[in-house]
């Protein structure tokens, strides 16, 4: 932590001893921070909001990043966040290490969501009803959620056609998945994302649930030889974030422009990601990875024990004193209304969700 909170000031002491041009009158630069290099699909989002920013404010307010790890990890994100190793940043709550096991949880009960926009919309429905989502991400600002692309199984050399196929594989997993994968048969871990590329080239691992713009993004494509078409349904978490210290520093016109940006981050995202699928299935077809189907019967066969084993976290929740059960039901009841074209409007007793003094 301590070196990550000097890598922070350093930019800035060395830009006051070059003598660097002072800013004009009025003009404000936030520091932002990602664990992902300029060129990864988040990035590239990401960038696209700086620049809506700058282009909104009239550039008076600018954003100056720092990518692939210089100042924010991944599984530490949320913490370093708060204490100033950058203005705003990249959080992780699913992979943070405790202190946020609702937030954890929570993304494993959409099962049925139907698109990155669905996600995005359940997720606001949830944090907007139950404080526990809100209690978990204290002393941030949430400035974007983070939906995704629909997972597949990718793997090494073994073939995957069947649910029955997956028995005895080792697999890198998120773990709202894992034990649906234990139930039929397969050895899952969790381990962050950033380190499977290595774990597949050596074969630590023999395959990663994940979307196929990893076949490019991340390059499994190299290290990977079969994409299987299983749908795995995710769901959505807080991803971009500003400390409340940074956020209270910033003039009220300002404050509003970022919150009314959030529509344009959470845009660029989907629309990033989007791209990211189709340039992956493509970079994947061009190196030789085989693109298998998975049978319907398979498919309602995993939809069922996904929710089956999203409902036993739900209840688990209550020995860190959290009730998730209700989270879960809602988030049902919102996918059911949406798949029905009966969408509700979400029941609210929270204010701003956004807000997370």
């Amino acid at each position: 932590m301590i070196r990550r909170i000097l890598a922070a000031l350093l930019p800035a002491a060395l830009l006051a001893g070059c003598g660097a041009a002072p800013l004009p009158p009025g003009t404000q630069v936030l520091t932002y921070a990602s664990p992902y290099p300029p060129g990864h699909p988040f990035s590239r989002a990401d960038q696209r909001w700086m620049q809506h920013i700058e282009q909104a404010s009239g550039g008076r307010l600018r954003i100056k990043p720092y990518w692939a790890g210089a100042l924010l990890s991944s599984d530490q994100s949320m913490e370093e966040i708060r204490h100033g190793v950058a203005d705003i940043g990249l959080i992780t709550p699913i992979y943070t290490r405790g202190g946020a096991h609702t937030q954890r949880a929570q993304a494993g009960f959409y099962g049925g969501v139907r698109s990155m926009g669905e996600q995005i919309g359940v997720y606001r429905c949830l944090a907007a009803r139950f404080p526990a989502l809100n209690n978990e991400v204290r002393g941030l600002r949430v400035l974007a959620v983070q939906p995704g692309n629909f997972p597949g199984i990718l793997t090494r050399t073994r073939p995957v056609r069947t649910l029955a196929d997956l028995k005895g594989l080792r697999l890198r997993a998120p773990a709202e998945n894992l034990e649906v994968l234990r139930a039929l048969g397969a050895d899952p871990v969790d381990m962050p994302m950033a380190d499977v590329y290595s774990a597949l080239a050596k074969g630590v691992i023999d395959g990663v649930v994940a979307p196929a713009d990893t076949l490019k993004s991340l390059h499994f494509a190299e290290v990977a030889q079969h994409f299987t078409a299983l749908r795995v349904s995710r769901g959505s978490y807080p991803a971009r974030a500003m400390s409340e210290r940074s956020w209270n520093a910033l003039t009220p016109e300002f404050q509003r422009l970022l919150h009314q940006s959030q529509d344009v981050w959470e845009t660029a995202l989907i629309d990033e990601m989007n791209a990211a699928e189709t340039a992956g299935i493509a970079f994947g077809k061009a190196h030789g990875v085989a693109f298998l189907p998975i049978g319907p019967a398979d498919q309602q066969r995993f939809d069922a024990l996904y929710n089956g084993n999203a409902a036993r976290i739900a209840a688990a929740l209550t020995r860190f004193g959290s009730d998730g059960t209700p989270i879960f039901t809602e988030a049902q009841r919102l996918i059911a209304a949406r798949a029905a074209e009966h969408p509700s409007a979400c029941a609210s007793n929270a204010t701003d969700p956004a807000t997370h003094a």
